[in-house]
């Protein structure tokens, strides 16, 4: 039933064409309320992630599932106390079903098209029936500590195929931009059935011996014109791979690129190889177009098939596992040492001594060490 109401605004002596008609509200309720509707606010409730157990981890890696699988690799990255001795379980328990892929390492200087190459790579080997993931590390901010991690967006086909597996990781500070437990999260992705893993990594220079020490093939992508910002870091980084990528050889670059692979080649000669029994080589690609990308592969497939047949590639496995366990001994005491309550009480005024000049950097080290080691100098 309508009802006609004049507004407060209107004159004293207005007729009908001031009136307002007032509808009434929908008897019952439209959207299944009654016809009396409760004004109390009810709190949202909000459903918490379920806890996983062991097994649930387990058994979701080695089933694949992508959310299990994703939610495995963020305990194993986590550096809470309460994450440690779960995560290492589930590693233990995952290691017989690892080691069945290929790692490969690959950087590259900036703007050489290293995310654009591995999605063509990844792409081409998924629609071979591989199962490909990729460990893109992206660098951490040295004031925030953050990252962007934005591996996945410059990878948009590659992270829709069903094969395929793309994990972007903060690097942390450590060194070459490799995150701190990137073995392990290559272990739990062979586990999970990946037969080639892409370690993708941040920046070049000699620090990237760290990607060296735990892949099987270290691929180094370049592009011609880059000048003598090269000059600087070639050596040390062609000691460490075994192929060199000479990206972006299309259209009017290609000419450029083919001179500069036959450069990289005659480097590459005078240098020890990376690989006992395997000579690092160059060659041209274009990521755009998907040129050169097959044999890319083919030359992976026969440093594998050369490398298992002399032992290298067995050998070198064993090698990082023993080097593997070495650095987390460091890590482990560096976190301890900083963690220890009488070495942070003592750092401030070791600070401020240093500063003034009343102690030397060594006598500093020297305290700090009978502290963590409670030794009364």
């Amino acid at each position: 039933m309508s009802k006609n109401k004049k507004p407060e605004w209107v004159p004293e002596n207005a007729n009908e064409q001031y009136t307002t008609n007032v509808m009434d509200g929908v008897q019952g309720g439209h959207d299944g309320l009654g016809q009396t509707v409760s004004t109390v606010r009810h709190n949202r409730v909000i459903k918490r992630r379920q806890t996983l157990s062991i097994d649930d981890y387990y058994n979701g890696v080695i089933e694949n599932n992508l959310p299990v699988v994703a939610q495995a690799i963020t305990l194993i990255e986590s550096n809470a106390k309460k994450h440690f001795d779960i995560s290492q379980e589930l590693v233990q328990r995952l290691l017989p079903h690892s080691g069945n892929s290929i790692r490969i390492g690959i950087s590259g200087v900036p703007g050489a098209g290293k995310s654009t190459l591995i999605e063509a790579f990844g792409l081409m080997l998924c629609e071979q029936g591989h199962k490909v993931a990729v460990l893109a590390v992206d660098p951490s901010s040295s004031i925030t500590g953050g990252s962007i991690l934005g591996d996945k967006t410059r990878m948009e086909k590659l992270s829709r195929h069903q094969n395929a597996f793309i994990r972007p990781s903060p690097s942390a500070g450590m060194l070459g931009g490799v995150a701190r437990k990137s073995r392990e999260t290559m272990l739990l992705c062979e586990a999970a059935g990946y037969d080639v893993i892409l370690v993708e990594t941040v920046g070049v220079g000699q620090n990237e011996v760290t990607v060296r020490s735990m892949v099987d093939f270290f691929l180094l992508v370049l592009i011609t014109g880059a000048g003598d910002e090269l000059q600087g870091m070639k050596k040390g980084v062609m000691e460490i791979c075994d192929c060199i990528a000479v990206n972006k050889a299309d259209g009017d670059n290609i000419i450029r690129a083919k001179s500069a692979m036959t450069e990289f080649n005659n480097l590459l000669h005078y240098l020890r190889p990376a690989t006992e029994g395997w000579a690092s080589r160059a060659i041209t690609c274009s990521a755009l177009y998907q040129d050169g990308i097959e044999e890319l592969w083919h030359l992976i497939e026969t440093f594998r098939q050369t490398t298992e047949a002399s032992g290298v590639y067995a050998t070198r496995r064993q090698q990082q596992t023993l080097e593997w366990v070495f650095g987390m001994v460091i890590e482990q005491l560096k976190s301890r040492f900083y963690s220890h309550d009488g070495v942070k009480r003592a750092i401030p005024q070791l600070k401020t001594d240093l500063i003034s000049g009343e102690i030397t950097a060594t006598k500093a080290v020297t305290q700090l060490m009978a502290i963590f080691d409670e030794v009364k100098l």
